[in-house]
C-alpha cells in the first residue's frame, strides 16, 4: 500500500506509537523485544540504499543501542564499544566488548583464555583430553547454563536433487532412500533409535548429557494453558497417534524418545511396505558435517552407531560426509534452494522464537514458508508432490484452525498442542536438544544480571545491557542461589503479565 495512512502505524506524539492489528494478536506484546519492531532513522535508511546494514561497514548502521560496531572480521572477532550518547547508559557497564570465533577445532582454547583473562566467559567441555585439569582448577566454578528456548533438530530432505556429496554409488541407492524417507513409518524409526543422551555427551559429558535433551520441537513449558504445560496438552493429543507413542515423556532434560524396540517395530512396519515398492536395502542415508569441529564429528558418528546398532546396518547405514566449514554451509543453510540442499538428513537445523506463541516454532512448516522449508525439509515449492504425499496439507489445515482462534488462550494453546502432536508423529523433524544453554561454563559476569527472555533479540548472551561484570570467578553455589532467585521473581512478574493478558485480549 503506497499510501502509509492505511497501514495501521502512527505517531501519537514524541514518545508514543500506535500499532492497529487487523485481528487479536495475544502474543503482540512479546514482539517488541525482536528485530521487526526495531527503529530505522529514514533519511539514513535513504542516503545509505542498498549499503544499509552492510555486514562489513559498521558506518552502515545509525545506532541507538548500548554499543556500537567498531570492527567486524569474518571467521575472527567482533568488537563493540560503548554509545556514549544511549540513553540508558548507567545501566552499560561494559566500554568494550569483543567476540571470538570458535571454530571447534581446539575444545581446550575457550578455558585457555578464560584463564589468561582474554575471556570472562567460556564454555568448557568434560570430553576434551585437558578436562581433569580443567575440572580441579575449577571445581567449584563449572555450573549448566539455563536451557534456552532453541531447538536443534535432525531435519528430513523429502525431495533431494542434489549429490554433489554423497556415498551413494547408484540411482538405485538414491532412489531407495528417497522412497524410505517418504515413509512414516521408517522416520519414526529413526525418531526412535537415536539415543540423544549418548549424543549430547560427546559434548556435555555423561554427567550433563541428559540436560541438554529436547522431545519436542515447541520446548514443553514454552506456554502454558491452566495448570498444564504445552508438552501435557500435546501428551494427551499423541495418545491417539498409535501404540507407538504410549508412555512417551516429552519434557525436556530427559531422552524421552530412545527405545530401541519401538524402533525395530516400526522399521519392520516400513520393510513390507518398502520392499513391495522395490526398495533395495540397506537404506543410506548421508548425513553431512562440518569436519574442522571434532565434536560435531563425534555427535554424527555416535547418531551413526546408535541408529545402526537399533535397526541393523543391514537395513540401514549412515554415510557421514565430512565437508569444510563452507561447503557444509553451502550445501545446508546457505544453499541458494531447495535443488541445493545436499543432504539425506541433517543435524545442522535449529530454530529460535521470535514471539511467546506456538505459531513461531510450527508455521516455519507450513507449505507456503518456503525458505523454512527449504532448509528443513529440501523442497520449497507449496505444491511440491512430496509435501503432498507426506501429508503436509493437513498440516496447514491444522495450522490455520489455531490461529484463528485468537481470543481464548487456552483454545488456542490446545489447539497449536494438535499441531505439535501432528508434526512429532510424522517425525518429519526429530527434534534432539536445546539449541543454546543447558552446558557448562564458567564465567567472571555477574548470573542473571542481564535480560534473560525466550524470544527476540534482547537476551544478555547477546545484548549486555545491565551484565555486570566481576572479578572473582563465578561459583556453581553463586550461580544456582541467584538462578534460583531469579525463577521465583520470574514465576510471580508471569502469573501478572498472564493475568494482565487475559483481561486484555478477552
Amino acid at each position: 500500500n503506497k499510501d502509509f495512512s492505511n497501514v495501521g502505524v502512527k505517531a501519537i506524539d514524541d514518545y508514543t506509537l500506535q500499532y492497529t492489528l487487523k485481528q487479536p494478536e495475544p502474543y503482540w506484546n512479546s514482539k517488541t523485544t525482536y528485530s521487526l519492531l526495531f527503529p530505522v532513522n529514514e533519511d539514513f535508511l535513504k542516503n545509505k540504499g542498498k549499503d544499509f546494514g552492510k555486514s562489513t561497514d559498521p558506518t552502515s548502521i545509525l545506532y541507538n543501542g548500548p554499543f556500537l560496531l567498531k570492527s567486524l572480521t569474518a571467521k575472527s572477532s567482533i568488537e563493540l564499544v560503548k554509545n556514549e550518547h544511549y540513553w540508558d547508559k548507567k545501566n552499560v557497564h561494559f566500554d568494550a566488548i569483543k567476540f571470538s570465533y570458535y571454530d571447534g577445532s581446539d575444545q581446550d582454547a575457550l578455558v585457555r583464555g578464560f584463564t589468561d583473562g582474554a575471556y570472562n566467559f567460556a564454555r568448557v567441555f568434560p570430553t576434551s583430553s585437558n578436562y581433569a585439569s580443567v575440572e580441579k582448577k575449577y571445581k567449584d566454578n563449572i555450573y549448566y547454563t539455563a536451557p534456552g528456548a532453541s531447538t536443534s533438530a535432525i531435519g528430513i530432505n523429502i525431495d533431494r536433487q542434489s549429490y554433489k556429496y554423497t556415498a551413494k554409488k547408484t540411482d538405485s541407492e538414491k532412489s531407495s532412500t528417497k522412497k524410505a524417507l517418504l515413509n512414516k513409518d521408517f522416520r519414526q524409526a529413526i525418531n526412535f533409535a537415536i539415543d540423544r543422551k549418548a549424543y549430547q555427551s560427546q559434548i556435555n559429558g555423561k554427567d550433563g548429557a541428559t540436560l541438554s535433551v529436547r522431545n519436542l520441537f515447541v520446548p514443553s513449558d514454552f506456554v502454558s494453558a491452566g495448570d498444564k504445560t504445552f508438552g501435557d496438552l500435546v501428551t494427551e493429543k499423541m495418545s491417539s497417534y498409535g501404540d507407538e507413542w504410549s508412555g512417551v515423556n516429552f519434557a525436556d532434560s530427559q531422552d524421552g524418545l530412545y527405545n530401541a524396540e519401538k524402533a525395530k517395530t516400526e522399521f519392520a512396519k516400513s520393510k513390507d511396505a518398502l520392499q513391495a515398492d522395490g526398495v533395495q536395502f540397506p537404506i543410506h542415508l548421508d548425513l553431512p558435517v562440518d569436519q574442522s569441529s571434532k565434536l560435531n564429528v563425534a555427535q554424527a558418528q555416535s547418531l551413526k552407531q546408535t541408529i545402526e546398532k537399533s535397526l541393523g546396518s543391514e537395513n540401514v547405514v549412515i554415510d557421514i560426509n565430512q565437508l569444510s566449514s563452507d561447503d557444509l554451509e553451502n550445501a545446508t543453510l546457505n544453499a541458494a534452494n531447495a535443488a541445493a540442499e545436499d543432504w539425506d538428513i541433517s543435524n545442522s537445523v535449529a530454530w529460535a522464537p521470535d514471539y511467546q506463541d506456538p505459531s513461531t516454532y510450527l508455521d516455519i512448516f507450513k507449505t507456503t514458508s518456503s525458505e523454512n522449508t527449504k532448509a528443513f525439509m529440501g523442497y520449497d515449492d507449496p505444491n511440491n508432490a512430496a509435501a503432498a504425499q507426506v501429508g503436509l496439507k493437513d498440516y496447514d489445515a491444522l495450522l490455520n484452525s489455531a490461529a484463528s482462534e485468537t481470543s481464548d488462550l487456552n483454545v488456542r494453546y490446545d489447539r497449536y498442542a494438535q499441531v505439535q502432536a501432528w508434526l512429532e508423529d510424522s517425525s518429519l523433524i526429530i527434534p534432539l536438544t536445546v539449541g543454546n544453554g543447558a552446558a557448562p561454563a564458567i564465567s567472571r559476569l555477574t548470573p542473571f544480571t542481564g535480560a534473560n527472555i525466550q524470544v527476540g533479540d534482547k537476551n544478555s548472551s547477546d545484548y549486555f545491557k545491565y551484565v555486570k561484570p566481576q572479578e572473582k570467578v563465578v561459583t556453581k553455589k553463586e550461580y544456582e542461589q541467584s538462578r534460583e532467585k531469579w525463577l521465583k521473581e520470574k514465576k510471580e512478574s508471569n502469573e501478572k503479565a498472564q493475568k494482565d493478558l487475559e483481561k486484555h485480549v478477552k
